[in-house]
């Protein structure tokens, strides 16, 4: 997989996708991360990509024609165009399923935009899809790009440690993810939950999969609408709503 990022700010993107997870999966090459200065696009000896808007108003616009020449480029090299994303708060809200979508495709590049907005003949004309994480406001795309690039990258086969680790994670299953604990197992008189100590991994699964549902009915309720719950599911949400705790997971008071 190949993904190029046009950016005004391509350190920043460097300083962040270069490390952890991802900088180490970048060096053994199981994909292809670049990023391009839109200002070396320009067509200008001053490498201005701004100006002012038709029409009046406030702030500068960013302009096509390094983004176009910018977009080329990578066309070019690709033999093919990519799938074209713009980082914008008109689009739609980025997920985990599009994450799994994207994480399918051979090219993206993605369009971080900066200013009052861009040339809208930019969005006509080259992009495929506008992704957006939320109803706010950024300085400019490259945070946004940042965590499209992250959550994309890691579901691709061998960047992470162990290939089911992401599979269990939250929104990855569509609910949130169970507590987690580690040693000791008692800090400052909290104790780890008896029942990931027991040894029993029928009802560890069981107890992780009723904390799943708990936290997930409690924090994002919205998430339980679009999945399709298997009867014991129904079984512990009862359990939940109800405010009880099925017999066997109760080993301590820590459920």
């Amino acid at each position: 997989m190949r993904i190029d990022v046009l950016t005004l700010f391509p350190e920043m993107l460097e300083a962040v996708l270069g490390a952890s997870i991802i900088g180490r999966a970048m060096k053994k090459n199981l994909f292809e991360l670049n990023f391009h200065n839109i200002r070396g696009f320009t067509d200008n000896k001053h490498g201005k990509v701004d100006d002012y808007p038709y029409g009046g108003g406030l702030g500068m616009v960013m302009q096509c024609q390094p983004i176009f020449a910018g977009v080329e480029q990578v066309t070019a090299q690709l033999g093919r165009k990519p799938y074209v994303i713009l980082m914008s708060p008109q689009g739609k809200t980025f997920d985990q399923q599009k994450a799994r979508e994207l994480a399918a495709c051979d090219s993206l590049l993605i369009i971080c935009g900066h200013y009052e907005g861009i040339d809208e003949r930019v969005t006509e004309a080259l992009v495929d899809e506008e992704l957006s994480l939320g109803d706010f406001v950024l300085t400019g795309g490259e945070i946004a790009a940042m965590a499209v690039v992250d959550a994309t990258l890691r579901l691709i086969p061998g960047v992470l440690k162990e290939e089911e680790s992401h599979s269990i994670e939250s929104f990855s299953s569509g609910l949130l993810e169970y507590p987690q604990y580690t040693r000791p197992p008692v800090f400052q008189g909290m104790p780890v939950p008896e029942i990931l100590l027991s040894g029993h991994h029928g009802n560890i699964e069981k107890w992780r999969r009723y904390q799943s549902l708990k936290r997930t009915y409690e924090k994002k309720p919205e998430l339980l609408d679009k999945l399709e719950l298997s009867r014991e599911d129904l079984k512990l949400m009862a359990h939940i709503k109800a405010g009880s705790v099925p017999a066997e997971l109760i080993l301590n008071q820590n459920v």
